[in-house]
């Protein structure tokens, strides 16, 4: 089952600003390392299922994951080969708006050497550049 919010206010939303650094969630808080966006990009339900599945494979279940995004962003999509007009087509997926500086999942109770190589395995799954990062 895919991420997604119970209920939105609307069914359909504008594509939205993706410009601009992160200004919240941009510095560890819960765990003792991090996975860090480096680029902007919309995250797909999908890619975030993929690396939760890839960093909890790989720990094993040791220590404790956070994913420190969600997609509540519909993305609509019109049918293939439908012509131009008669509207914005039913949404098909959901999208978390990612800008630069975002700590994407954040891991605690491991060793910096597994949580550097179950990042490195998560950020394969990932359309963007990112980069391992310790709490201060």
């Amino acid at each position: 089952m895919a991420l997604m919010p119970k209920r939105v206010k609307h069914r359909k939303a504008q594509r939205g600003s993706r410009s601009g650094t992160a200004w919240r969630g941009a510095t560890v808080e819960f765990g003792e390392f991090g996975l860090q966006a480096l680029d902007r990009a919309w995250i797909t339900a999908t890619q975030i299922e993929a690396c939760r599945v890839a960093l909890s494979r790989h720990m094993k279940r040791r220590g404790k994951l956070w994913i420190r995004i969600f997609p509540d962003l519909p993305i609509t999509k019109r049918p293939p080969e439908t012509r131009m007009g008669k509207g914005k087509g039913p949404p098909a997926n959901w999208v978390a708006v990612v800008r630069p500086g975002r700590v994407l999942f954040e891991l605690g109770g491991v060793t910096p050497t597994l949580a550097r190589e179950s990042f490195r395995l998560a950020a394969a799954k990932l359309p963007i550049p990112t980069r391992f990062v310790e709490r201060r």
